[in-house]
Protein backbone atom coordinates (compact mmCIF):
# COMPACT_ATOMS: atom_id res chain seq x y z
CA UNK A 1 0.00 0.00 0.00
CA UNK A 2 0.98 2.86 -0.91
CA UNK A 3 3.00 5.08 2.38
CA UNK A 4 0.73 8.27 2.00
CA UNK A 5 -2.73 5.49 2.91
CA UNK A 6 -0.77 4.16 5.37
CA UNK A 7 -0.03 7.16 6.61
CA UNK A 8 -3.74 8.82 6.62
CA UNK A 9 -5.05 6.13 9.14
CA UNK A 10 -2.91 7.20 11.97
CA UNK A 11 -4.78 10.60 11.66
CA UNK A 12 -4.45 12.64 15.22
CA UNK A 13 -7.16 15.15 15.88
CA UNK A 14 -6.92 17.95 13.75
CA UNK A 15 -7.48 21.93 13.76
CA UNK A 16 -11.02 21.90 12.15
CA UNK A 17 -9.74 25.92 10.59
CA UNK A 18 -6.90 23.86 9.17
CA UNK A 19 -9.07 21.51 7.15
CA UNK A 20 -10.99 24.19 6.07
CA UNK A 21 -8.07 26.28 4.70
CA UNK A 22 -6.67 22.76 2.93
CA UNK A 23 -10.68 22.37 1.79
CA UNK A 24 -10.45 25.68 -0.02
CA UNK A 25 -6.72 25.38 -1.34
CA UNK A 26 -7.79 21.97 -2.91
CA UNK A 27 -10.82 23.36 -4.21
CA UNK A 28 -9.31 26.62 -5.73
CA UNK A 29 -5.74 24.89 -6.64
CA UNK A 30 -3.84 27.89 -5.30
CA UNK A 31 -3.22 28.67 -1.69
CA UNK A 32 -3.42 32.62 -3.02
CA UNK A 33 -7.05 31.94 -3.88
CA UNK A 34 -7.84 30.06 -1.13
CA UNK A 35 -6.50 32.91 1.14
CA UNK A 36 -8.91 35.64 -0.44
CA UNK A 37 -12.09 33.40 -0.58
CA UNK A 38 -11.28 32.67 3.37
CA UNK A 39 -10.37 36.26 3.58
CA UNK A 40 -7.00 35.38 5.48
CA UNK A 41 -3.35 35.20 4.65
CA UNK A 42 -1.59 33.39 2.36
CA UNK A 43 0.80 31.99 4.98
CA UNK A 44 -2.10 31.54 7.36
CA UNK A 45 -3.08 29.14 4.54
CA UNK A 46 0.43 27.95 3.88
CA UNK A 47 1.19 27.35 7.63
CA UNK A 48 -2.36 25.32 8.33
CA UNK A 49 -1.54 22.84 5.38
CA UNK A 50 1.82 22.39 6.47
CA UNK A 51 0.91 21.93 9.99
CA UNK A 52 -1.93 18.83 8.56
CA UNK A 53 1.22 17.64 6.39
CA UNK A 54 3.63 17.19 9.44
CA UNK A 55 0.35 15.09 11.18
CA UNK A 56 -0.48 13.03 8.99
CA UNK A 57 3.27 12.15 8.09
CA UNK A 58 2.82 13.10 4.51
CA UNK A 59 2.23 15.28 2.09
CA UNK A 60 -1.18 16.46 0.79
CA UNK A 61 0.14 18.66 -2.03
CA UNK A 62 2.60 18.89 -4.78
CA UNK A 63 3.95 22.53 -5.37
CA UNK A 64 5.64 23.82 -8.59
CA UNK A 65 5.34 27.24 -10.60
CA UNK A 66 2.01 25.87 -12.37
CA UNK A 67 -0.05 25.56 -8.67
CA UNK A 68 -0.67 22.99 -6.42
CA UNK A 69 -1.61 19.84 -7.25
CA UNK A 70 -2.79 16.61 -4.84
CA UNK A 71 -1.15 14.10 -3.78
CA UNK A 72 -2.74 10.99 -3.47
CA UNK A 73 -3.04 11.68 0.43
CA UNK A 74 -4.45 14.99 -0.26
CA UNK A 75 -7.37 13.31 -2.50
CA UNK A 76 -8.20 11.20 -0.21
CA UNK A 77 -8.36 14.15 2.66
CA UNK A 78 -10.37 16.24 0.00
CA UNK A 79 -13.18 13.70 -0.03
CA UNK A 80 -13.18 13.31 3.50
CA UNK A 81 -13.42 17.00 4.02
CA UNK A 82 -15.76 17.40 1.11
CA UNK A 83 -18.38 15.52 2.76
CA UNK A 84 -18.42 16.88 5.76
CA UNK A 85 -18.38 20.53 4.99
CA UNK A 86 -21.44 19.65 2.70
CA UNK A 87 -23.26 17.81 5.85
CA UNK A 88 -22.29 20.96 7.62
CA UNK A 89 -24.19 22.95 4.77
CA UNK A 90 -26.94 20.47 5.03
CA UNK A 91 -26.96 20.82 9.00
CA UNK A 92 -27.12 24.72 8.60
CA UNK A 93 -30.32 24.94 6.64
CA UNK A 94 -31.91 22.28 8.70
CA UNK A 95 -31.54 24.56 11.84
CA UNK A 96 -32.41 27.27 9.65
CA UNK A 97 -35.49 25.52 8.33
CA UNK A 98 -36.64 25.12 12.39
CA UNK A 99 -36.45 28.65 12.60
CA UNK A 100 -38.12 29.35 9.89
CA UNK A 101 -35.65 31.15 8.27
CA UNK A 102 -35.38 29.62 4.81
CA UNK A 103 -32.11 30.65 3.35
CA UNK A 104 -29.09 28.66 2.26
CA UNK A 105 -27.60 27.82 -1.17
CA UNK A 106 -28.29 24.98 -3.59
CA UNK A 107 -25.25 23.49 -6.05
CA UNK A 108 -26.74 22.62 -9.47
CA UNK A 109 -25.21 20.96 -12.54
CA UNK A 110 -26.97 21.21 -15.76
CA UNK A 111 -26.55 20.73 -19.37
CA UNK A 112 -25.15 24.00 -20.93
CA UNK A 113 -27.97 23.80 -23.62
CA UNK A 114 -30.25 24.89 -20.85
CA UNK A 115 -28.76 28.12 -19.98
CA UNK A 116 -30.09 29.85 -22.81
CA UNK A 117 -33.97 29.65 -22.02
CA UNK A 118 -34.90 26.85 -19.57
CA UNK A 119 -33.04 27.63 -16.52
CA UNK A 120 -33.12 31.35 -16.77
CA UNK A 121 -37.21 30.86 -16.08
CA UNK A 122 -36.67 28.26 -12.84
CA UNK A 123 -33.77 31.24 -11.39
CA UNK A 124 -36.30 34.12 -11.81
CA UNK A 125 -39.00 31.85 -10.77
CA UNK A 126 -37.55 30.25 -7.77
CA UNK A 127 -35.73 33.90 -6.51
CA UNK A 128 -39.03 35.20 -6.32
CA UNK A 129 -40.59 32.53 -4.07
CA UNK A 130 -37.45 32.09 -1.88
CA UNK A 131 -34.58 35.27 -2.53
CA UNK A 132 -32.83 34.03 0.56
CA UNK A 133 -31.82 30.92 -0.92
CA UNK A 134 -28.16 31.15 -3.71
CA UNK A 135 -27.26 29.29 -6.54
CA UNK A 136 -24.30 27.72 -7.66
CA UNK A 137 -24.74 26.56 -10.95
CA UNK A 138 -22.41 25.02 -13.33
CA UNK A 139 -22.56 23.60 -16.54
CA UNK A 140 -21.03 20.34 -17.88
CA UNK A 141 -20.77 17.07 -19.44
CA UNK A 142 -23.26 14.68 -18.59
CA UNK A 143 -20.74 12.55 -17.38
CA UNK A 144 -19.44 15.18 -15.11
CA UNK A 145 -22.86 15.94 -13.67
CA UNK A 146 -23.02 12.28 -12.78
CA UNK A 147 -19.58 12.03 -11.22
CA UNK A 148 -20.73 15.44 -9.17
CA UNK A 149 -23.62 13.79 -7.45
CA UNK A 150 -21.67 10.42 -7.07
CA UNK A 151 -19.13 12.64 -5.46
CA UNK A 152 -21.57 15.03 -3.64
CA UNK A 153 -20.49 18.13 -5.15
CA UNK A 154 -23.77 18.58 -6.65
CA UNK A 155 -27.13 18.67 -4.87
CA UNK A 156 -28.78 18.38 -8.00
CA UNK A 157 -28.28 17.11 -11.60
CA UNK A 158 -29.93 18.06 -15.31
CA UNK A 159 -28.51 15.27 -16.95
CA UNK A 160 -28.98 14.74 -21.15
CA UNK A 161 -29.20 10.85 -21.84
CA UNK A 162 -27.32 10.44 -18.35
CA UNK A 163 -26.51 6.01 -17.77
CA UNK A 164 -29.04 4.63 -15.59
CA UNK A 165 -27.61 3.88 -12.41
CA UNK A 166 -28.94 2.51 -8.89
CA UNK A 167 -27.51 4.99 -6.72
CA UNK A 168 -29.23 8.09 -8.68
CA UNK A 169 -32.50 8.69 -8.61
CA UNK A 170 -35.10 10.34 -11.17
CA UNK A 171 -37.34 13.49 -10.41
CA UNK A 172 -38.42 14.18 -13.58
CA UNK A 173 -37.65 13.66 -17.33
CA UNK A 174 -38.99 15.13 -20.77
CA UNK A 175 -38.33 13.02 -23.42
CA UNK A 176 -38.33 14.69 -27.14
CA UNK A 177 -36.65 14.60 -30.22
CA UNK A 178 -33.45 15.88 -31.41
CA UNK A 179 -33.54 18.39 -34.41
CA UNK A 180 -30.52 19.38 -36.85
CA UNK A 181 -30.34 23.29 -35.96
CA UNK A 182 -29.07 25.03 -39.16
CA UNK A 183 -29.48 28.94 -39.73
CA UNK A 184 -32.25 30.04 -42.10
CA UNK A 185 -30.44 30.67 -45.37
CA UNK A 186 -29.15 27.08 -44.95
CA UNK A 187 -30.16 24.42 -48.16
CA UNK A 188 -31.28 22.27 -45.76
CA UNK A 189 -33.25 24.48 -44.31
CA UNK A 190 -35.69 24.00 -47.41
CA UNK A 191 -36.29 20.47 -46.79
CA UNK A 192 -39.21 19.44 -44.99
CA UNK A 193 -38.01 16.04 -43.09
CA UNK A 194 -34.53 14.92 -43.71
CA UNK A 195 -32.58 12.17 -43.31
CA UNK A 196 -29.66 11.67 -41.13
CA UNK A 197 -27.88 11.24 -44.89
CA UNK A 198 -28.56 14.31 -46.28
CA UNK A 199 -27.49 16.33 -42.89
CA UNK A 200 -24.18 14.31 -43.03
CA UNK A 201 -23.18 15.89 -46.49
CA UNK A 202 -22.50 19.00 -44.55
CA UNK A 203 -19.87 19.43 -41.47
CA UNK A 204 -21.24 19.42 -38.06
CA UNK A 205 -20.72 21.24 -35.28
CA UNK A 206 -20.79 18.69 -31.95
CA UNK A 207 -20.10 18.51 -28.46
CA UNK A 208 -16.92 16.27 -27.45
CA UNK A 209 -17.60 12.35 -25.99
CA UNK A 210 -18.68 12.94 -22.48
CA UNK A 211 -21.89 14.40 -23.35
CA UNK A 212 -24.90 12.09 -23.47
CA UNK A 213 -25.90 14.07 -26.59
CA UNK A 214 -22.25 13.37 -28.64
CA UNK A 215 -23.48 9.79 -27.70
CA UNK A 216 -26.58 9.93 -28.62
CA UNK A 217 -25.71 11.38 -32.13
CA UNK A 218 -22.48 9.18 -32.97
CA UNK A 219 -24.63 6.50 -32.16
CA UNK A 220 -27.27 7.00 -35.01
CA UNK A 221 -24.78 7.79 -37.39
CA UNK A 222 -22.62 4.33 -36.56
CA UNK A 223 -26.60 2.88 -37.18
CA UNK A 224 -26.40 4.75 -40.49
CA UNK A 225 -23.28 3.70 -41.85
CA UNK A 226 -22.34 7.20 -42.48
CA UNK A 227 -19.70 9.16 -42.11
CA UNK A 228 -19.21 12.60 -40.38
CA UNK A 229 -17.50 15.30 -41.39
CA UNK A 230 -17.04 16.90 -37.67
CA UNK A 231 -15.67 20.82 -38.53
CA UNK A 232 -15.83 21.69 -34.14
CA UNK A 233 -15.51 19.42 -31.38
CA UNK A 234 -15.98 21.31 -28.38
CA UNK A 235 -17.12 21.34 -24.48
CA UNK A 236 -20.04 23.51 -25.18
CA UNK A 237 -22.77 23.16 -26.56
CA UNK A 238 -23.69 26.67 -26.75
CA UNK A 239 -20.84 27.29 -29.47
CA UNK A 240 -22.50 24.60 -31.41
CA UNK A 241 -25.38 26.33 -31.21
CA UNK A 242 -23.79 29.49 -32.30
CA UNK A 243 -21.51 28.42 -35.15
CA UNK A 244 -24.84 26.47 -36.32
CA UNK A 245 -25.93 30.33 -36.61
CA UNK A 246 -23.57 31.27 -38.99
CA UNK A 247 -23.91 28.69 -41.58
CA UNK A 248 -20.26 27.55 -41.05
CA UNK A 249 -21.88 23.54 -39.78
CA UNK A 250 -24.82 21.82 -38.57
CA UNK A 251 -25.18 21.01 -34.69
CA UNK A 252 -28.44 19.01 -32.99
CA UNK A 253 -30.24 19.81 -29.81
CA UNK A 254 -33.87 19.15 -28.56
CA UNK A 255 -36.11 22.04 -29.95
CA UNK A 256 -37.33 23.51 -26.53
CA UNK A 257 -33.65 24.48 -26.09
CA UNK A 258 -33.62 26.54 -28.93
CA UNK A 259 -37.27 28.19 -29.24
CA UNK A 260 -36.62 31.65 -28.76
CA UNK A 261 -33.66 31.71 -31.68
CA UNK A 262 -35.87 29.88 -33.60
CA UNK A 263 -38.83 32.50 -32.90
CA UNK A 264 -36.18 35.04 -33.77
CA UNK A 265 -34.85 33.98 -37.20
CA UNK A 266 -31.56 32.88 -35.95
CA UNK A 267 -32.32 29.65 -36.66
CA UNK A 268 -34.41 26.63 -38.05
CA UNK A 269 -34.87 23.04 -35.90
CA UNK A 270 -35.52 20.42 -38.47
CA UNK A 271 -37.07 17.27 -37.33
CA UNK A 272 -35.30 14.57 -39.12
CA UNK A 273 -36.12 11.35 -40.06
CA UNK A 274 -34.32 9.28 -37.82
CA UNK A 275 -35.77 6.68 -35.57
CA UNK A 276 -32.04 6.85 -33.35
CA UNK A 277 -33.23 10.57 -32.71
CA UNK A 278 -36.17 10.04 -31.95
CA UNK A 279 -36.03 9.82 -27.99
CA UNK A 280 -33.75 12.09 -26.12
CA UNK A 281 -34.05 12.01 -22.19
CA UNK A 282 -33.64 15.86 -20.15
CA UNK A 283 -33.45 14.79 -16.37
CA UNK A 284 -33.47 15.90 -12.90
CA UNK A 285 -31.58 13.65 -11.01
CA UNK A 286 -30.22 13.28 -7.42
CA UNK A 287 -28.70 11.23 -5.38
CA UNK A 288 -30.90 8.02 -4.07
CA UNK A 289 -29.18 7.97 -0.71
CA UNK A 290 -28.70 11.36 0.65
CA UNK A 291 -30.80 14.09 2.41
CA UNK A 292 -31.18 17.08 0.28
CA UNK A 293 -31.71 20.28 2.08
CA UNK A 294 -34.56 23.09 2.36
CA UNK A 295 -32.91 25.02 -0.64
CA UNK A 296 -32.38 21.75 -2.66
CA UNK A 297 -35.96 20.16 -2.32
CA UNK A 298 -37.40 23.49 -3.11
CA UNK A 299 -35.39 24.08 -5.96
CA UNK A 300 -36.02 20.07 -7.00
CA UNK A 301 -39.96 20.67 -6.59
CA UNK A 302 -39.66 23.69 -8.91
CA UNK A 303 -37.77 22.32 -11.81
CA UNK A 304 -40.63 18.89 -11.59
CA UNK A 305 -42.99 21.77 -12.23
CA UNK A 306 -41.22 23.23 -14.96
CA UNK A 307 -40.90 19.71 -16.78
CA UNK A 308 -44.37 19.05 -16.23
CA UNK A 309 -44.68 22.65 -18.46
CA UNK A 310 -42.62 21.21 -21.13
CA UNK A 311 -44.36 17.85 -21.65
CA UNK A 312 -47.69 19.69 -21.51
CA UNK A 313 -45.82 22.42 -24.14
Amino acid sequence: MDDSFVALRHITPMDFTALRYFHETARSGSIRRAAETLHVTPSSVSRAIAALEHDLGAPLFERSRRGMTMTAAGTLLMRHTQRTFRELDRVRDAIDDLRGLHRGQVTLYAAEGLVAEFLPAVISDFAARHPQIGFDIRFESTDAIVGALIDDQADIGITFNGPMRNDIAALAEHIEPICCLVCPDHPLARHPRPGLCDVLAWPLALPETSFGMRRMVDTAIARSAGTARLAINTNSLELTKRVAMTGDAVAFMPGFMVRKDVAAGRLVALHLDCPDLEAARVTVCVHRDRELSFAAKALSALLVAHFRELRAG
